[in-house]
């Protein structure tokens, strides 16, 4: 693994117009945060909730929280490093390739070689 990533995952208590029947943010957060440590396990990341309402201080963080309501983005918006990599209900499989271009490894990799 080359760095620890920073993850973020933006959104709202209101799931957005267009997402009526997806999981809250807040759930994405929950189940996503879950499904990579299950994936990665042992191999530490960091993962942050940011309220698109309510984002903070970081000056970063607000100017991409406003970023999502100006450009009407679906949220939740997943954040690796920066970049924006899923909106809406995110896809595990995109989530999972971004993770591995960072040097993580799936735990299913670690069988594979013994």
């Amino acid at each position: 693994m080359e760095k620890k990533v920073t993850i973020q995952v933006y959104g709202a208590e209101q799931i957005c117009a267009s997402c009526v029947g997806t999981p809250s943010s807040k759930d994405t957060f929950e189940w996503l945060k879950a499904a990579l440590s299950r994936k990665y396990p042992g191999q530490p990341f960091d993962i942050q909730y940011i309220d698109i309402f309510a984002p903070g201080d970081d000056q970063k963080v607000r100017a991409f929280a406003q970023k999502v309501m100006d450009e009407d983005l679906f949220y939740p918006v997943v954040v690796i490093e920066g970049e924006p990599v899923a909106e809406g209900n995110p896809r595990l499989k995109k989530i999972y390739a971004v993770m591995e271009q960072y040097g993580y490894i799936p735990e299913n990799a670690f069988a594979a070689h013994d």
